[in-house]
């Protein structure tokens, strides 16, 4: 069998068509390309070497025998970097694992109180994508940009001044990435939703060195290397069912544990989120706050029918916000209850000792 090299003339055994090999992409697959100039990615088994000699070859319609086929010289550049012309004509290396990310590039020195931003969304792969970009209001969303985007590129979404940020902290992105007139591996479709933190415009290390943009960026990825984000977005239902099952877990084991110490001995429930939830991600600090406070108040109904129980809340010291809700509460909704700061020598100073 011949061995196959650059610059053979090949056609297909399964299919119309032929070319000329220009590479070689693994070990079992050719690179050919066609007249047109599309290189496709074809088995070795799928094709054969013509023999000039033998072969008759096709063109315009007419099958001809012995005709000589023009050489097409093939150039094979060696350790030179490619152009953008480049990337975006071909497949670059590394790029059929999918990476999409969104950009945020400041048009003016962030030092500036009026600085405004563009908005953009990168395709750092080999697939053409098909992308919905939204941004949450209200209850539903509203599309900010759609379309489709090429491979290896980068693409202008909106501009924004700080004002417009509270407009952007959730984002959705949905893709459907292909490629065409080349064979390729189907991507399943994505539908990410994230979490913009806003306070991060305002900070000047964020902003960093990058391969898209001459300028530092704020990068949020999509995807990367075929890794889907992690939703940053909690569903209110399912956070809620979560809420009440960590009350009754975190309750429990404190009144069991109650029943096994003297009769005079507290309660303790630490209330720091830590303490409270096995993770916090997606969690604004209004949604912590809640959460703390829901506990204490569950904490206490459940006690509130045995007489003489002891309960301490640790809340830390902080900036007393978390205190002074408890406070707020024992004063109105648990009016017939007595409290006193817990002792600062078992608990610090961020403790209040409630008595039932």
């Amino acid at each position: 069998m011949k061995t196959m090299k650059i610059g053979d003339k090949v056609r297909f055994l399964n299919e119309i068509g032929g070319g000329v090999v220009v590479g070689f992409q693994a070990k079992n697959i050719v690179l050919v390309e066609d007249e047109d100039g599309f290189q496709v990615p074809m088995a070795i088994t799928d094709v054969v070497v013509i023999d000039e000699d033998k072969d008759a070859v096709v063109k315009q319609g007419v099958a001809t025998t012995n005709m000589p086929v023009p050489e097409k010289k093939v150039s094979v550049k060696v350790n030179e970097q490619p152009t953008l012309t480049d990337l975006l004509a071909n497949e670059r290396p590394g790029g059929d694992v999918l990476t999409v990310m969104i950009a945020f590039v400041p048009m003016s020195p962030l030092q500036q109180p009026d600085v405004r931003f563009e908005a953009y969304l990168i395709n750092d792969s080999n697939y053409e994508m098909l992308y919905t970009l939204s941004t949450a209001e209200g209850n539903g969303w509203r599309l900010r940009k759609a379309g489709k985007i090429e491979a290896n590129t980068k693409l202008f979404v909106d501009e924004l001044g700080r004002s417009d940020l509270n407009e952007w902290e959730r984002v959705a992105v949905q893709v459907i990435a292909y490629k065409r007139e080349k064979h390729y591996m189907i991507k399943p479709a994505v539908d990410v939703q994230l979490r913009i933190d806003t306070v991060k415009f305002y900070k000047l290390h964020k902003f960093v060195e990058n391969d898209f943009f001459e300028e530092d960026a704020l990068l949020y990825p999509v995807i990367e290397n075929d890794i889907v984000a992690r939703t940053l977005v909690i569903d209110t239902k399912k956070l809620k069912q979560e809420m009440a099952q960590k009350s009754r877990a975190d309750v429990a084991p404190a009144r069991m544990e109650n029943s096994k110490k003297e009769k005079d001995a507290p309660v303790v429930v630490d209330l720091h989120a830590s303490e409270l939830l096995e993770t916090t991600t997606g969690m604004s600090a209004a949604d912590i706050f809640n959460y703390q406070l829901d506990t204490v108040r569950k904490t206490i109904d459940s006690y509130l029918k045995k007489k003489g129980t002891h309960i301490v809340f640790i809340h830390g010291k902080g900036e007393g916000v978390l205190r002074q809700a408890i406070i707020r509460e024992l004063k109105y909704r648990y009016k017939q209850l007595t409290y006193q700061d817990a002792s600062f020598r078992e608990y610090g100073y961020g403790a209040t000792e409630v008595r039932i």
